[in-house]
């Protein structure tokens, strides 16, 4: 009877103990099948991508470096270097370190020409504002004394009666309905577009073709306006716009090295006086920080700030 016993008892470990393994053999089938996702971070893919890149560090890590090219380091030259030989010529007789006079920068400029053509004077003036404040954003036209010493082609954008005015005042081109049609070719052969306030709505589809190009009128460039005939004398007489640019810089161009240095000294006193107008009342700070002449591809010379 005891031997029965205790066989009874060894057949029921055994069947607990087998049945405790399917058991646990079961749970890691779950466990394995339940592991991944079927997308995601937590998906079968995504883990074997990470542990096949993780391998790919380890072999790139253990891999020998690189042998260095033999042979000297390349030696660049400063920029002054790199330039031409007239180039170099005309900053020697510049001292970068010194702050000029405005009259006396003009003579310089002119003198250190580096240029065969006509070149133009450029000021280049660095501001203090934020063009990203609406009242901040300088934007402005000036009529220069003297010209800036380009032939402006001027085009009018009115009705025929307008036209014929625009036309005695100097106009290049003024023409209605003609003047859509050409702009619907792509033609565009003018420098300057003017336009009446009624006609500006017929303009919207060709935003795209003169906007881009600085050609869209504009009330604040006084390109759109009822005296048609005024500006298109304006125009004509050397008006020119200038505006800050994203870097906080105003650039214009005074007028030709063939102008007569007075010329050059009027156009640039006008510039900046228009310049010292414009600034914004909620400016705090230095409003004016540098301002440099310089001729076409030629060297900057910076003037003494007495706008600030």
């Amino acid at each position: 009877m005891a031997e029965d016993k205790t066989t009874k008892e060894d057949i029921k470990d055994k069947s607990i103990e087998e049945a405790s393994d399917e058991a646990a053999q079961e749970s890691t089938i779950d466990v394995e099948t339940e592991t991944f996702a079927k997308s995601g971070k937590r998906s079968k893919k995504h883990i074997e991508e990470v542990k096949a890149e993780e391998e790919r560090q380890a072999r790139k890590a253990e891999a020998p470096e690189a042998p260095k090219p033999k042979g000297a380091t390349p030696i660049t030259r400063p920029r002054i270097e790199r330039r031409g030989k007239k180039y170099q010529a005309a900053t020697k007789l510049i001292d970068s370190k010194k702050v000029y006079p405005l009259k006396d920068a003009i003579d310089l400029a002119i003198k250190s020409n580096a240029v065969n053509f006509d070149a133009t004077l450029e000021a280049h003036v660095r501001l203090g504002v934020d063009p990203r404040q609406a009242d901040q954003n300088i934007r402005t036209t000036i009529v220069l004394p003297h010209g800036n010493g380009k032939t402006v082609r001027v085009a009018v954008f009115a009705p025929l009666d307008v036209c014929k005015a625009a036309k005695a005042a100097g106009a290049d081109i003024a023409e209605d309905e003609e003047f859509l049609r050409r702009l619907d070719k792509g033609t565009i052969d003018f420098d300057v577009l003017i336009s009446t306030p009624q006609y500006m709505p017929k303009l919207g589809k060709y935003a795209r073709l003169l906007g881009p190009k600085g050609l869209m009128p504009n009330p604040k460039a006084g390109t759109v306006t009822t005296d048609i005939e005024k500006a298109v004398k304006e125009a004509k007489a050397g008006k020119v716009e200038y505006r800050v640019d994203k870097q906080s810089i105003v650039h214009i161009g005074l007028g030709k090295t063939s102008f007569k240095p007075q010329q050059l000294l009027e156009n640039a006193e006008a510039f900046l006086e228009s310049l010292k107008n414009q600034k914004p009342a909620s400016l705090k700070g230095t409003y004016v920080k540098s301002v440099y002449l310089t001729t076409t591809m030629g060297p900057s010379i910076q003037i003494e700030n007495l706008y600030n």
